[in-house]
């Protein structure tokens, strides 16, 4: 009878939270239209296509893995806004978003061959949202309550993408494959001394969240906009900003015969692997060079 009670009194705080025992939080919506006109272009994009491709055309290609670090001045419009707004949207929460309303499908973050899927509150768990246990009631059931996902740490991005030189047009392209937002946090704990406070422990932690897998995920990025802090009126879209790679980001992996493993393994770190990046791009600038026809 006990537990019937402590969860019908869980189940009225989280409707007065907004939320149901198995939902999310309702969004709230603008009473009125925040702006002069509807804003419509964006929301009928449709994604650039891609030239057609036949394996002939393909006279070499590599495979590599990069990181977006969210941090960096040029990706601020990939992080920002860390809040719920109302015309504005940072990428974690433009895939999330896509995520719980079915339009996308997450695939396990440590596996970059898109071999598993996980569900939506499997991801909402990554970003660190969802129900969090947060004591014990009177008779020992956990007592639990709601997270806000934290959008703000989601602080980097890992890109797979192929990079292809195309004798058809004479030109090196590049195409991504997927992207894993990656949390970077510090790992808290809480002492017998210090009751409900959170003392800092150990190292950040980073984890890959989930992976997308990009010609899926095309659709969504291309009807949501990038905030232009020029000119409201005129924005590009996430799926834009990829396509003409208006990013910053360095070489972290590329495809090799040591079971594809990463810079870090086989160099000092630092600027060790700063400059073995700067090669990784290096060569393949100098691949374009060499298959030129003259």
């Amino acid at each position: 009878m006990r537990r019937c009670l402590h969860y019908l009194v869980g189940i009225i705080s989280l409707a007065s939270l907004g939320l149901s025992a198995n939902s999310q939080p309702i969004k709230k919506e603008s009473l009125v239209k925040d702006g002069i006109y509807v804003k419509e272009t964006i929301k009928e994009r449709e994604p650039v296509p891609y030239p057609s491709l036949r394996e002939g055309d393909v006279m070499w290609s590599k495979r590599i893995w990069r990181v977006i670090d969210l941090r960096e001045k040029l990706n601020l419009p990939l992080y920002f806004p860390t809040e719920e707004m109302q015309d504005r949207k940072s990428l974690i929460q433009t895939l999330y978003s896509a995520i719980n309303k079915g339009e996308l499908t997450a695939y396990d973050g440590e596996d970059d061959e898109f071999t598993s899927t996980i569900s939506p509150t499997e991801c909402e768990g990554k970003i660190g949202g969802g129900m969090v246990q947060i004591g014990q009631n009177e008779d020992g059931s956990p007592k639990m309550q709601y997270s806000d996902p934290k959008w703000g740490e989601i602080k980097e991005l890992l890109v797979k993408e192929e990079w292809y030189f195309d004798k058809k047009y004479s030109t090196m392209q590049c195409r991504i494959i997927g992207i894993c937002p990656i949390r970077v946090y510090l790992k808290t704990t809480t002492t017998a001394d210090q009751a409900q406070d959170d003392v800092a422990e150990g190292e950040i932690t980073k984890v890959k969240t989930f992976w997308i897998y990009f010609p899926e995920v095309r659709k969504v990025l291309a009807n949501t906009s990038v905030y232009s802090e020029h000119n409201d009126a005129q924005r590009i879209s996430f799926d834009d900003l990829f396509f003409l790679r208006r990013f910053a980001s360095y070489i972290i992996r590329e495809g090799n015969v040591y079971n594809n493993r990463t810079i870090s393994t086989y160099t000092l770190g630092g600027i060790p692997n700063m400059v073995e990046s700067d090669r990784i791009r290096e060569d393949i600038f100098n691949e374009e060079h060499d298959l030129w026809e003259f």
